[in-house]
């Protein structure tokens, strides 16, 4: 047995089944063999995101695995891994990589080296007889603590040498570990004594199927519940003590209830410093409850941390706040109060939710598309920049894993990978990426993969022929050059590419036009509806 011949076998035992990749690389043939799909995209950087969107969808109980070339291949893919890294998604990594002899030699990729600061784990196979164990240790990062890329070198000269059969390899173990009984009762007396605690859940909540506890102990404590982009749908946005999630933009409720906080309770989230979260006020008590203790004090200090699974956490402060209560505190005080200021905030942003103007508002166009869909059954995603602010204050989740989420990093392009990825991992549900005419233009072509590949997502195109984000940020440069001005017709792009496009200009056409790109996606057809939208700046910065 040649030795990518064991790694498409050990990919079989441990549950692979969709390898996506870019050639050349031998795995590809091999794996394909041995009945894995495979999938092959038109750059490696949206096979990347694709992989990351099938790990997140199953909660990386079906990893997302990558395969390409040496060199150019693995520097193409470096902002694919990068952006996994960032939002802690687990993916296996599989660069072909030069042959042993020149894997040192200036001028040659060594992705070992290159990568080594975006993966948890990155490592070569030197010799064919240390296949196995290279392989188990990079699964073993993937499936256990903080969840992020690992990395496998292919030296191209090792794939072709021969192992002994039978093959010996066994699925790692994953595991899971709870926090330190005291800490749960020292945060549980901190928990029941707020009068106005706030709970901020992140992806950790999704990475560890905790949606039922997380909402068990917001009703037993009648506390509201924010999110962050990442873990925007971990809690249901229609529930009463619902304050929606936070990003660059965010519902009005949302900050309002963080500044007037007396103890915020994050858990499965990082707190991490960054633009695109949202920020806790500083006058206001932390405790921080997540996997990793990288994290504590790492973006805003807390008072009390506990180390652990979110499930569990949570599951151990369900039951210690319950001895410590007589019962379900009542809700309707907070649930009044987030409905109260909701209707205010929302008030201001009816005029663009349902302008009736052309060029088109971009927030019409999302309004509508959040009531032509049954969100229930719907995953959608934003992409960076414009799309992601004028869609997640206002779109409501309903049920887990049903909106893809990120900002640690904000890659242009990044939503189309991640629809098409989900889509994959979920042909049942409706697979939606919103994105601009900035982020086209750095993947659009794999709009091709979605229609070769028979992935048949919903694709919202604004079109406003700018940079609209950066028109205050660049005057003299758009006056003197035109330098933010971008365009095209996206529509017919789409239709060239085996897709079905179509482009709306007028407000009266807005929900026929989406509910004709649905229907193409029923009969197995990618869609593009492209919208003739203004150059809106404004955003709910709060």
């Amino acid at each position: 047995m040649k030795v990518s011949e064991a790694i498409a076998e050990i990919l079989k035992r441990e549950g692979i089944e969709v390898i996506f990749g870019y050639p050349r690389n031998a795995v590809l043939e091999t794996a394909a063999a041995r009945g894995i799909r495979t999938v092959i995209v038109r750059q490696e950087r949206t096979g990347l995101h694709m992989a990351d969107a099938y790990s997140r969808m199953s909660r990386g109980k079906r990893l997302g695995v990558f395969a390409m070339q040496h060199g150019p291949g693995t520097e193409n893919a470096y902002g694919g891994v990068a952006q996994a890294y960032s939002e802690s998604v687990p993916v296996l990594v599989l660069p072909q990589g030069y042959a042993r002899r020149l894997a040192h030699v200036p001028d040659n990729y060594n992705a070992c080296l290159s990568m080594r600061d975006i993966t948890k784990t990155a490592e070569p196979i030197l010799r064919a007889e240390d296949t196995g164990a290279v392989l188990r240790r990079a699964f073993t990062a993937l499936r256990n603590g903080r969840l992020r890329p690992a990395l496998v070198e292919l030296p191209w000269d090792v794939l072709g040498e021969e192992l002994p059969e039978p093959l010996v390899y066994s699925p790692v173990v994953s595991t899971r570990f709870a926090p330190d009984p005291e800490a749960i009762g020292a945060v549980a007396d901190r928990l029941v004594a707020a009068r106005r605690l706030v709970i901020h859940a992140g992806q950790g909540v999704h990475w560890a199927n905790a949606y039922a506890e997380l909402r068990e102990l917001a009703e037993l404590l009648a506390a509201p519940v924010s999110t962050s982009l990442e873990g925007k749908s971990t809690f249901d946005e229609t529930h009463p003590l619902a304050l929606g999630s936070g990003g660059a933009a965010i519902p009005g409720q949302l900050r309002h209830f963080l500044d007037n906080a007396d103890l915020i309770f994050g858990i499965g989230c990082s707190f991490s410093e960054t633009a695109f979260g949202v920020s806790m006020p500083g006058h206001v008590p932390v405790i921080h409850a997540t996997l990793d203790p990288a994290d504590f004090n790492k973006g805003v200090p807390c008072e009390l941390a506990l180390a652990g699974d979110a499930k569990l956490t949570l599951a151990a402060l369900i039951e210690a706040c319950r001895a410590r209560i007589a019962g379900p505190r009542d809700p309707e005080p907070a649930a009044r109060e987030i409905a109260d200021v909701e209707a205010a905030w929302l008030a201001q942003w009816l005029p663009l939710l349902e302008s009736d103007a052309a060029p088109l508002s971009s927030y019409r166009v999302l309004w509508e598309l959040q009531r032509s869909v049954d969100v229930a059954n719907t995953i959608i995603t934003h992409d960076a920049g414009s799309p992601r602010d004028q869609l997640t204050p206002f779109w409501k989740c309903i049920t887990p894993l049903s909106y893809i989420g990120w900002g640690k990093s904000t890659q242009l392009g990044y939503g189309l990978g991640l629809a098409m990825g989900a889509k994959l991992a979920c042909p049942d549900k409706l697979c939606i990426n919103v994105w601009g005419d900035a982020a086209i233009g750095f993947t659009g072509m794999d709009f091709e993969t979605a229609a070769r590949e028979r992935l048949p997502i919903l694709s919202i195109l604004l079109n406003n022929s700018a940079m609209a984000i950066e028109l205050d940020q660049m005057p003299v440069a758009t006056e003197r050059f035109r330098a933010t001005d971008i365009s095209g017709n996206y529509a017919d792009f789409a239709t060239a590419l085996g897709g079905y496009g179509e482009r709306v200009t007028r407000p009266e056409d807005i929900r026929a036009a989406i509910e004709r790109g649905i229907a193409a996606t029923r009969a197995g057809q990618p869609a593009l509806i492209e919208f003739i939208t203004c150059a809106e700046t404004r955003a709910s910065r709060l």
